[in-house]
């Protein structure tokens, strides 16, 4: 019996060794690349996978400032948002609630309607999965102009009615509906009407309804300006944006908030709900979470599907997506692990997505050791 339990306590050792031994591999290879790249003030990092719950951070929070990071700082993920609005309108369709297929013309603000039918849209046409996968037609309401604006009135109130209004003043439709893909957040924005149409409740609460953040321990993660801060969550990570001088800290968040944005989250967070929902844990019907990923024409080298990138590191394939903020999770089904990353310096987020490549090289060559 002392021998039985001798061994247990020896291969409990080995065990914790070995994982403490390749944490210290990803926490070097993180510094790495950092200690060459101190522009990006600091970064975040998280894997999760059923065998491994590890976060890190490197750096500092904020410019010219001594306070080290934490890695349980929230930070606002931008575009990142946009996997759990996608999410959100596929447990309304698991529920029976709506069919991704079905035109929006009745599913949007009587406003909203009027706004894009005088601007040449053919609401008919343009459907839900439409939205999704940006494949409408729709001109974003993002430009070079709506930066230089933003710039100019750091503390504007944009609402999603000013945001659509401006949308639609900005030319003609790019498209036929499901002939042209272009990245724009005018159709998450619309997603976020579509979702109240539905619930008959504000898109931020069935956000946080649908998805169980409470149940699935997303206890970090909020819409900025829309909900309270969640109790002792750490204060919100000094971001910054050099390309076009902004301290994120400054700026009215109402700029990137209703749905094509406006999440604040944390890279445990972020890494924990993509790791949940790619497992089916979220959405359970297994056709339903097929279509997040599914391939939609017409431009097949994009790879964007319903809120997800489809994206290949080396030879193994990523579900993932990236904010403009610096922020990008992505889950690698080959592996069932999920690296969520952020940079402080927006402008550096390609070098965090060399963090996160070097990441799951090494983390697919410990486990081809292992078969």
């Amino acid at each position: 019996m002392r021998l039985y339990f001798t061994l247990f306590l020896f291969f409990c050792w080995l065990f914790k060794t070995s994982a403490q031994t390749n944490t210290n591999i990803y926490q070097k290879i993180i510094d790495s690349v950092y200690q060459k790249n101190p522009d990006m003030i600091g970064v975040l990092a998280y894997i999760e996978s059923p065998k491994i719950s590890w976060g890190y951070a490197t750096g500092f929070d904020g410019k010219n400032l001594k306070k080290e990071l934490n890695e349980q700082q929230p930070m606002l993920i931008a575009s990142t948002t946009k996997t759990f609005m996608s999410a959100t309108i596929l447990r309304l369709a698991e529920k029976g609630k709506l069919n991704i297929n079905q035109n929006i013309k009745n599913l949007i603000t009587e406003s909203s309607r009027n706004q894009l039918i005088k601007a040449g849209y053919n609401l008919d046409s343009i459907t839900i999965l439409h939205l999704l996968s940006h494949t409408s037609g729709i001109r974003d309401y993002v430009d070079e102009s709506y930066f230089s604006f933003i710039n100019e009135n750091k503390q504007y109130q944009w609402t999603r009615e000013k945001q659509i209004e401006r949308a639609s003043k900005l030319g003609l439709p790019l498209g036929k509906p499901g002939a042209i893909f272009r990245y724009a957040d005018i159709n998450y924005v619309l997603l976020s009407e579509i979702i109240e149409h539905f619930t008959k409740e504000p898109f931020y609460t069935s956000v946080r309804r649908l998805l169980k953040f409470k149940k699935n321990h997303l206890q970090n993660t909020w819409f900025i300006q829309l909900e309270k801060q969640p109790k002792n969550t750490l204060p919100l990570l000094n971001q910054y944006w050099s390309h076009f001088n902004w301290n994120i800290k400054d700026l009215n968040p109402s700029w990137d908030l209703y749905g094509g944005g406006g999440l604040a989250s944390t890279v445990e967070d972020m890494a924990h709900f993509y790791q949940l929902l790619f497992n089916g844990k979220i959405i359970k019907n297994k056709d339903i979470l097929k279509l997040i990923s599914t391939d939609v024409p017409p431009d097949l080298t994009t790879n964007y599907c319903l809120g997800i990138r489809k994206i290949k590191v080396g030879n193994i394939t990523g579900y993932n997506h990236g904010g403009g903020l610096g922020t990008d999770a992505t889950y690698f089904p080959e592996l069932n692990t999920t690296i969520s990353i952020a940079s402080v310096e927006a402008d550096k987020r390609v070098i965090a997505l060399q963090i996160r490549d070097l990441l799951i090289a090494k983390l697919k060559k410990d486990a081809i050791k292992k078969r």
